[in-house]
Parts: C-alpha cells; structure tokens; sequence
C-alpha cells in the first residue's frame, strides 16, 4: 500500500476529489452492472451500398493521408473504383447520417479521388501463384462479368472472360458516353483484372462464334450478358427511316462510328438512355428536346444526370406519349397525346393517364427512341425459367443448372453499374462455394452487410479479422457534441457551353487537399477512428494504452462500468451490454 499523505492547510489540497496514489490494488471491476466494449457497427452508406465498398474505413485511410491503403480497402470489394466514382447513383450518400447535420458526405467523390491517383494508378498485381484446376468461363465484359472475373482471379480460378464486341467493358464502353466515362479510365481498371491472370476473348459471341458445346470444358459458367436490345414503343411508324434506337445509337457514337441526323433530334423515353442519347446529341452539334410520359419527379434517370442536362441545353416536354410517327420528306411529325397522372403503379411512381382528344404534333428531323432495354434470350438454352423479362436465379446467382450462374442486367431490373457490380462478386463467392463444396446461401448470411443484400469478400476472406455487428448506426446514436458544420467539398464541372463542344470529360477529379478536408466530415458511424475520447473521459483509468498506441480494449478488473465511455463516445462505436451474473 503506498505512502499515507496529509495537507497542512486547505490551499494544499487538490480542486477536485482524485487519488495523489496508486489504486491499482482496488479491483473496482468487481462492481460492475454492465459491460462497455467496442464492436464496429454497420454504417448506413455502407448499408445501402450495392457494391459493398467498406466505406468507412477508405474514408478514413483517406482522412490519414494513407492513399495506398485506401485504395487497398476499396479494392478489397470493387475493381472499378474510377468508374464507380463517375457513374454510381451514389445511394450511399442519400443514407449518409451527415445530411441530418448538414450535406452528405461527397463518398463518390472520394472514390474517385483514390482511383485516380497518379501514383497508385501505376499499380500492377501480376502474382504468381498456384492456380487451381477448376476452370471457369464468363460471358461478358460488363460490370457483372468483370466483377465477377476479378474476385475469381483472388481465389485462384483461371477465368476466361468473352465479349461479342470488339473491346471489352460491355455497356461500359458502349452504353456510357466518354464525357461521363472517359475510356482511359475503363482501359486502366480493365488492364489491372487483366493483369491478374484474367483472360479476355473479344469479338465472340455466344449462339454465333461460340456454343455451348465448347463451354463444357469449362468447371462453371457465369452468364452476365446484360440487356442490349432496345424495347420498341409498339406505335405505327417507329420503323420508318431516320428513326433510331437507344442503344443502338449510343453503340455507334461511342464506337467512333458517324450518325446522320438532322438539325432537330426528337428523344422518347425518361431513364439514363434517354439522357446519355440527348447529351450526346448536343455534342454533334444538333438540337435535342427529350419527350417523356410522366412528370420529372417520376423519371428513372438520375437526377444530377437530367440537371447537367437542362443546363446543356437539352429541352423536355413532360406529360406527352407518343402515339404515332408520320414522316413526309424526310420530317418527322410525331402525334402526342397529353398525359395526366393518377394512382402509383407496381413502380412506386403516378401511372400516367391519357387525356382523350388531346393530340398534338411535335415536328422534329430524327427520332431516337429510348423507352428501356431487353434481354437476348434466343441463345438460351429451352427450360429456363424467366419472369417479367429477366432470368431468375437463386440468391446466389445459380439458375437451377448444375455449374450455372447468372448475375447483372440479365437476372435484374435494377439495371446500375453498382448492382451489376455487387451481383459478380456474389456469384464468384458462390461458384467458390460450389467446387468446395459449401453452403453458398449460409456463406452469404454470414457475410452480409446489415440486413443485406449486399456482402463483404474482406469477412469471407478473413472471418476472424474485424467481426462486424449488424447494426446499422442511427443518426440519433452519434454524439453531436464533437462534430461542427461544415460545406461540402463539390467536384468543379466544366461550363455548360464548353461541355457540349466536345465529348471530354465534364467532372474534374477532388485535388488532394479538398480530398482530405472531404474525408475529415465523415462520421465513421459505429466504427471506432482511434479519437481517444473514450481514454480521456473513464474515471478508472481502464481504457488501454501501451506506448503511447490506443489498443480500444477495455481493462475489466478496474472497468465499474459507469457507461461515461458509451455516453462520450462520438460515433457510436461502443456498446453497453448488462454482466452476466
């Protein structure tokens, strides 16, 4: 026991009540009602994330300055972070709990940010390594298809890739035009899977150059051949000269092919299509008004996509359908009629409703219709199962057949890079499961993100490495006292009179100091960042430190369990459980 001490006076005696001793011999954890400990929770970006990118944690590597294992974090999960970062819908930053306070965290920004850097851009991951003997073919370069190649390649399958055209990025490269998606960005991230021992066949096409015959040397095949055919409207006179399809035109344009057109470029249709065709249109140098059924507020096409594009120039007239395409001397008088809406349908948006004898005509010079797309189904084998025209498929991804897996546009109707990405990832875990044998719907519960669907590959490939709860981390958890209003870092744009010059890129990349202020606003939301703020504030001295490094344990024999941690603690990230008795 150390040393009694006495005060001669009062003015010797210290301001607050506290121990001039050593306590270490009061085992006060023999106290203790409840238990304070630290568990990294589900953040709700990364919730809400159909790639299933660990987004905490890259925003903070980010927030340390450390690119490089930024960069590792994001790769962990997906192997297109720079197109991620350009054509993503961002959900994750619509459930970022930072909005409550001020604006969202710039998460696709940041992304981009670290899959643009010039030094990690030159990472190549040639590994030579023992490949195993089960090989597996993918149909199709897409986002699914890529995805799923890359994950395999981690797991040591050889992968062959084939792509019916003549480069590889599927809908990447042919449905996405370079001024949202520059090609040396898809070229980069495509080199570096390749890189990895992936193979990619272009110009083969399955049903013409390929059958299935062939594909039986092949341990598993994995089908990610997306939707490429545009859906006809059914109204007399969309076949007639000088009217066009979506895809198809986009196809040619980003392939570097010619397009006549005329002056004014009439567009029917309301998504992401609809939009990359009018932008592109202004760019060659036409006029271009977009006629789409419903009101903005229901129109599929993202919402930043349509805002660039009324800037640019592009004009849309809401509430019309087409009817019927006249064509006299090369013009094209499209009849219309006018819309209202009523009730919400299986969509979720106002289903709009002709109003009778309100036709009018609108009189353009070319016609592009891009009201949706479908899928190649006649080189489908007979028996397999469809509904509402995509190919379903188990959880997994399997359909049914023996060593068949299926992902992406073709077994979705949430057609996004993002999903796309997810559903390759999910189906290499489950073709993994599949030649060792395992339970791929169990394999998948235990690695959810939340409540899913979305998974991690880092807990598959570490389970014991950072067990995470499934919680997802309220806005009302955060302790609001440690964090300050701050502006949002926003990427500059070119203006909108330069961007349609040309077909360059419109979104310049963060630089790195504005990336870094960006990083600092993340909450990291259940996830513990290191802040100490748990260490300064225990009255018993029982959050550890050893040599000056913060270990986030908690010493129990002197831990009362007061709970002042879990009160103080800014993020959420510990949990206060009752002790057992």
């Amino acid at each position: 026991m150390t040393k009694r001490m006495t005060f001669k006076s009062v003015s010797e005696m210290p301001e607050i009540p506290i121990s001039m001793g050593f306590m270490d011999w009061n085992k006060t954890g023999t106290w203790r009602a409840q238990r304070p400990y630290y568990v990294d929770k589900t953040p709700p970006c990364s919730a809400s994330c159909p790639v299933g990118n660990d987004i905490v944690s890259f925003i903070q590597k980010i927030a340390e300055e450390d690119l490089e294992g930024a960069w590792r974090v994001l790769r962990e999960e997906n192997p297109l972070p720079g197109v991620c970062g350009r054509v993503c819908f961002h959900p994750c930053e619509s459930r970022c709990n930072r909005s409550f306070l001020d604006e969202p965290v710039a998460i696709h920004a940041l992304e981009r940010f670290v899959a643009d850097d010039m030094e990690l851009r030159k990472e190549k991951v040639k590994r030579e390594i023992e490949k195993a003997k089960e090989k597996v073919a993918i149909i199709g370069s897409g986002p699914a298809g890529l995805s799923c190649a890359y994950h395999l390649a981690r797991f040591h399958y050889p992968v062959t890739v084939f792509e019916s055209f003549s480069l590889p990025g599927g809908m990447l490269r042919m449905g996405i035009p370079p001024y949202r998606l520059p090609r040396e960005v898809l070229e980069r991230e495509i080199s570096l899977i390749e890189s990895m021992g992936v193979e990619i066949r272009t110009g083969v096409t399955l049903g013409q150059n390929l059958d299935w015959e062939e594909l039986k040397s092949f341990s598993a095949i994995f089908m990610a051949t997306g939707a490429h055919l545009s859906r006809a409207l059914g109204i007399p006179g969309e076949k007639r000269r000088g009217v066009f399809q979506g895809l198809e035109f986009l196809k040619k344009i980003n392939s570097g092919k010619k397009v006549t057109l005329g002056e004014r470029i009439g567009i029917i249709g309301g998504g992401n299509t609809a939009i990359d065709v009018a932008r592109s249109v202004l760019r060659l140098g036409k006029k271009a008004i977009i006629l789409y059924r419903r009101s903005k507020e229901e129109m599929p096409a993202f919402e930043e996509e349509i805002s660039e594009a009324l800037e640019e120039g592009v004009k849309i007239r809401y509430l019309v359908s087409p009817i019927q395409i006249h064509s006299r001397n090369g013009l094209k008088r499209v009849e219309c009629l006018r819309m209202k809406l009523g009730e919400k349908d299986e969509t979720g948006r106002r289903k709009p409703i002709p109003i009778p004898n309100s036709n009018f005509f609108i009189e353009v010079d070319s016609l592009i219709i891009a009201a949706g797309e479908e899928i190649e189904f006649s080189f489908f084998p007979k028996g397999w199962e469809r509904r509402e025209g995509i190919l379903l498929t188990q959880r997994d991804g399997s359909i049914g057949v023996k060593g068949l897996f299926a992902g992406g546009d073709l077994t979705s109707l949430q057609r996004t890079v993002a999903h796309a990405i997810g559903s390759g990832k999910r189906a290499a875990l489950a073709i993994d499961c599949y030649f060792k044998g395992r339970d791929s719907e169990e394999t998948l519960r235990q690695i959810l993100i939340g409540e899913g669907p979305s998974i991690s590959i880092f807990r598959y490939l570490h389970p014991d490495e950072r067990p995470m709860d499934s919680h997802i981390v309220r806005f009302e958890e955060l302790n609001m006292d440690y964090f300050e209003q701050a502006r949002r870092q926003k990427e500059s744009k070119l203006p909108p009179k330069v961007r349609i010059k040309d077909f360059r890129e419109v979104t310049s990349t963060l630089p790195s100091s504005l990336a870094i202020e960006e990083a600092g606003r993340c909450f990291s939301c259940g996830t513990c960042n290191g802040c100490e703020t748990c260490y300064v504030f225990c009255p018993d001295a029982s959050i550890l430190k050893r040599e000056g490094v913060f270990l986030r344990e908690v010493d129990y024999e002197f831990c009362k369990g007061c709970g002042i941690c879990f009160t103080e603690c800014p993020r959420g990230a510990i949990t206060l459980k009752e002790e057992a008795k």
